[in-house]
């Protein structure tokens, strides 16, 4: 369905196509959502597909694409992360692994979140002995890593371990992952009373320590289900017009971390219909496991089965269970999806009371629903960044962040007006031209800039040129002695004002500040740490990640890399006499 405009305010699917259709166009008995989707229509656009299934799927993909005004949205939409054990090398690495999973080895997970990976990663260090060195330390041999001091590392990296037993520490890491975590504690078990008994105390401590070590991760992974080996669990609870959808990952037994979610939902749609579209999308683009369980029933339980067993090429289960274990899983999940829903709606309250608060300090009409704050960040000049973030009655939108790479070759090196008339700039024009008539919500109601007097009076000359007269904003310096809590802020027209030091608008404010500061530095030190790691290399056409690493690891230098001759050139690892030559002629023609 698409407005005066053309743009899409609502993709849906339906088997009987013009009964559907036909329904919509009664004046009455409709929701006022539906209501006010029908006012809003201008025309329908119909694509037809060959079956039910390929209609779910390309209802779930539009959506994700076109983020209809009417639709339920999934609003994070992150991939997970795994651990990761390569099968590549003699000493297999165990490694966080996010994206694709193109390189050979086993993928165990996904977890909720980082965090649950990386402590697992470290008990994992701890009991197992597995490197996190890299390929090349391993190659050289020459001395242990301080993992191997800090006894969470075998050492093959100072050669302290052999292949073979290098091997079943990495065998029994692997059944640890795999859910059979009693046999590893009792084979470690079995070698401390070994060690005690020949007297070897030192050994037998260590061992002592890695098995308490693996009680701590059972013992932190909460539920770990017995009758279900693999199940992804997803129990929604709604309020209030807002939904929270809790998700627990079971894998090998075990809760591997659970996560919540809030999608953009109506007051008057039904969860059998917000789990449909969460489902839809949550799994476009990742792997479905063999058994989902949910707190309410679908409403074509069959055709989701059916079009995520297809993604698999293996038959997915989508249970609604009313008793036994699994029930027990979903009740627990319920109760956090409660909690987690009533902790955002106090915190959505909080917000609104700020946002208000805002609008109040600086004489705004009405509350802010989308403040964006502006920073820069640079050293002298170089790798200079502009970053933007945005808060609105829900906090962070960590989705709407944009970073902009500064490119002015005019500019003075530390020219912070410069930056700044660069940054809002690019911004402004690119709205401009893609809302000339300010109908999205992409247009902001206030802009916080990092600065004195003489950064509004940048913006309001940046601002002015561009014909816009009617977005409010407010530079906030640092004040007396750069003190925090002494903050001035300085707007168009006025004498700097400033805020009472316990007052919680100020706290707000320092948090927004802080928040761009750093995101800015981040982008600033993500782009600095490129730069630095680029070479001549990176410019010659064909020559990507693998042969540059191939090139320097035979070489050592990007340097020696432009004084090899064509033969040694061509000795090198995965480089074509072709290429050879073309490395060759790009140095030769430089020089």
């Amino acid at each position: 369905m698409l407005d005066a405009q053309s743009r899409v305010l609502y993709v849906g699917k339906a088997r009987a196509l013009k009964k559907r259709v036909a329904n919509y166009a009664n004046p009455s008995g409709h929701s006022p959502r539906i209501a006010r989707m029908i006012r809003d229509t201008a025309s329908m656009m119909f694509l037809t597909t060959r079956t039910e299934t390929e209609a779910l799927l390309l209802e779930q993909n539009l959506i994700k694409q076109l983020k209809p005004k009417y639709n339920v949205l999934l609003r994070d939409d992150k991939s997970f992360p795994y651990i990761f054990i390569s099968s590549e090398h003699d000493f297999p690495r165990i490694e966080k692994h996010r994206g694709a999973k193109t390189r050979k080895g086993r993928y165990y997970g996904p977890f909720a979140s980082a965090g649950a990976v990386n402590r697992t990663l470290n008990t994992l260090q701890k009991v197992f002995l597995l490197r996190s060195c890299s390929d090349r330390e391993v190659e050289a041999g020459d001395r242990p890593c301080l993992n191997y001091h800090l006894k969470r590392c075998a050492g093959p990296c100072g050669g302290k371990i052999s292949k073979e037993d290098y091997a079943r520490l990495v065998r029994a890491a692997d059944d640890f992952l795999q859910g059979k975590s009693t046999e590893a504690q009792g084979a470690l078990k079995v070698e401390m009373e070994e060690a005690a008994q020949a007297m070897e105390f030192e050994r037998a401590a260590a061992l002592r320590d890695r098995i308490r070590a693996l009680t701590q991760v059972q013992t932190a992974q909460g539920i770990n289900p017995r009758g279900v080996a693999e199940a992804d669990i997803f129990a929604l609870h709604m309020e209030g017009g807002q939904a929270c959808v809790q998700v627990f990952f079971i894998r090998a037994n075990q809760n591997w971390g659970n996560r919540d979610y809030y999608p953009r939902v109506g007051p008057d749609i039904e969860e059998p219909e917000v789990l449909e579209a969460f489902l839809g999308q949550f799994y476009d683009n990742r792997e479905p496991t063999r058994q989902i369980i949910l707190s309410h029933p679908l409403p074509n339980p069959d055709l989701m089965a059916d079009a995520l067993g297809q993604k698999i090429d293996r038959k997915v289960d989508v249970l609604v269970p009313q008793r036994g274990e699994k029930a027990e899983l979903i009740d627990s999940a319920l109760r956090n999806a409660r909690e987690s829903l009533a902790r955002r709606m106090a915190e959505n309250q909080t917000q609104a009371k700020l946002l208000a608060g805002l609008a109040e300090a600086f004489d705004l009409d009405t509350p802010p629903r989308r403040v964006e704050i502006y920073d820069n960040s640079h050293i002298q000049g170089a790798h200079a960044v502009g970053a933007m973030v945005v808060a609105g009655p829900e906090g962070f939108e960590k989705g709407q962040y944009r970073k902009f790479n500064i490119r002015g070759d005019d500019l003075t090196p530390g020219d912070d007006f410069g930056m700044m008339r660069e940054v809002l700039t690019r911004r402004f024009q690119r709205l401009l031209k893609e809302d000339p008539d300010r109908e999205s919500e992409a247009w902001p109601d206030l802009l916080l800039i990092d600065g004195g007097a003489g950064q509004v009076t940048a913006t309001r000359q940046i601002m002015e040129s561009l014909g816009i007269t009617d977005v409010p904003f407010v530079g906030v310096a640092k004040g007396i002695d750069r003190d925090q809590g002494k903050e001035e802020f300085h707007r168009p027209d006025r004498s700097a004002m400033a805020l009472k030091r316990n007052d919680p608008v100020l706290y707000f404010i320092q948090r927004l500040r802080d928040e761009a500061h750093r995101y800015a530095i981040g982008a600033h030190r993500a782009k600095r740490a490129k730069t630095i790691s680029a070479t001549p290399l990176d410019d010659i056409p064909g020559v990507g990640a693998t042969r540059k690493r191939s090139l320097l690891t035979h070489f050592g230098s990007a340097k020696a890399v432009s004084r090899a001759n064509l033969a040694d050139l061509k000795a090198v690892d995965g480089v074509s006499e072709a290429m050879a030559q073309k490395i060759y002629d790009y140095f030769h023609e430089k020089g």
